[in-house]
């Protein structure tokens, strides 16, 4: 059993005391389309438990908190359902909850985070929770790395973006009894900002050049999706990702164990 969560306090202490790492699962919830779950913290929180396994089958002892559900606000507001958290309040959550597992003799922690959004707040705090208590987490940002795997693995490009994959895949793989299939298609219309055409999430072109605007989800990807079409998902291609990602984070915790 690796979920803090379900362990008594005794368990929990022994194993720390012993050395065992602490991954903290981060995600959010938010629109991935009409064909994904909302919570793709339900991923994370899978990956960290299949990494925790597969370390601990290879000596190395692992827990895993339960997860952060909010992520840090980007483009998504106003989406129903969905909640996001300002920058610097996510970031002083994450830093007290690694504070408090380091408070408690844990010196080895592993970030997995699952949404774009939060890459900047958690990083921060893993910065200052270098300085402040002089010990280094590192993160493992899922969909950025996810990403770069998509097209190596044969994934088409049309099917790259959000509401698309590697989520989707991922989600197909992972919660398949959470997906709809069925509604998967390919996305809206974008509208315009300033009367300017969208050229990307909080962009838009005037005259030749990117200009950064204000833009949420529901002007720049209608619905959720942003990809050309979400109907390329494959649960093979989630499943070749999430065993190249544990068997990543695997191996950084055992390269936190091996360190003094």
């Amino acid at each position: 059993m690796h979920e803090i969560a379900k362990l008594t306090a005794p368990e929990v202490a022994a194993r720390i005391a012993a050395g065992a790492a602490v991954l903290l699962p981060m995600g959010s919830l938010e629109t991935h389309g009409p064909q994904a779950p909302m919570g793709d913290f339900l991923m994370a929180s899978e990956i960290a438990r299949r990494i925790a396994a597969e370390a601990g089958a290879a000596g190395t002892d692992a827990l895993v908190l339960p997860p952060i559900p909010f992520g840090g606000e980007d483009y998504f507001a106003g989406v129903p359902g969905g909640i996001e958290l300002p920058g610097a309040l996510l970031q002083t959550l994450v830093e007290e909850v690694l504070g408090r597992m380091i408070a408690t003799g844990c010196r080895r922690l592993l970030v997995v985070n699952g949404h774009a959004g939060s890459i900047v707040p958690v990083e921060a705090a893993a910065r200052a929770v270098r300085r402040r208590l002089d010990v280094a987490v590192p993160s493992l940002h899922l969909w950025r790395v996810a990403g770069a795997m998509h097209a190596e693995l044969g994934g088409p490009a049309s099917s790259m973006g959000h509401g698309g994959d590697p989520v989707y895949s991922v989600a197909l793989h992972l919660v398949p009894e959470l997906c709809r299939p069925e509604l998967a298609g390919p996305r809206a219309p974008e509208g315009e900002f300033l009367g300017l055409p969208i050229s990307n999430f909080g962009t838009v072109r005037c005259a030749g050049v990117e200009f950064s605007a204000p833009i949420i989800v529901a002007e720049s990807a209608p619905g959720g999706v942003a990809c050309a079409d979400s109907r390329g998902g494959s649960a093979d291609r989630g499943a070749a990702i999430v065993e190249r990602i544990v068997t990543a984070g695997a191996a950084m915790l055992a390269q936190l164990k091996a360190m003094p």
